[in-house]
């Protein structure tokens, strides 16, 4: 998947491998990514380099706008509340998403070779054993989309992992559902990469935020 597929109605995601887009170059960017762990700089470079590029094609006019964590620790753009921005990194791949007036998550996973049964059941307590009969890297994968799924949601949140995302009801092979106040979607079909995406929901007449 490259870069960015409409997946609701103001909301877009773009994934790309490491080595398919560049980091960002920007001096906000740049002064960030400055103080950060050598490990980490790189990572952070190429989210915020897809953001802007997704920013580019959708809304050119916030392409040069500072990138700040907001007061939960989300990225945000400064100075538009009602923008909805979100990043994720896993080993091999960035994915970032924007949605104008909803709130929003999105969350990557390169799937494990294979997964405990232990970390099945508590990811997915009522599906385990249709899990446990799949082949180690098949359940592995199903477990991956499942995780991005329940991740995108506390993330749209702003509670990450303080979210308890793995207590979320997620089936396996599921494509879209609601949590909460929230929609989410897995781009099943589109990423071969596990990824999945939450945002406000209208339909559960949550307040949309200005776009700008």
């Amino acid at each position: 998947m490259t870069g960015p597929l409409q997946v609701a109605d103001r909301v877009w995601v773009s994934a790309a491998t490491d080595v398919a887009h560049e980091p960002s170059r920007h001096r906000d960017d740049l002064r960030r990514a400055a103080v950060l762990p050598e490990w980490r700089i790189r990572e952070f470079l190429a989210g915020r380099g897809l953001l802007r590029q997704l920013l580019a094609a959708i809304r050119p006019d916030l392409a040069d706008a500072e990138i700040a964590p907001d007061r939960r620790g989300k990225p945000a753009l400064r100075g538009h509340p009602g923008i909805g921005v979100s990043i994720s990194h896993t080993q091999g791949g960035t994915a970032a998403g924007l949605a104008l007036g909803r709130d929003l998550g999105v969350d990557l996973q390169c799937p494990a070779p294979a997964v405990t049964a232990s970390f099945t059941r508590r990811l997915l307590p009522a599906h385990a054993q249709r899990l446990a009969a799949l082949p180690p890297a098949r359940a592995a994968e199903e477990v991956a989309w499942v995780w991005t799924a329940q991740e995108a949601c506390v993330k749209a949140g702003g509670a990450g992992l303080a979210g308890r995302p793995w207590t979320i009801g997620i089936p396996p092979g599921a494509r879209t559902g609601r949590w909460r106040g929230y929609r989410w979607i897995s781009l099943r079909g589109h990423s071969t990469m596990p990824l999945s995406c939450a945002f406000t929901d209208p339909d559960d007449h949550e307040k949309a935020g200005p776009y700008a």
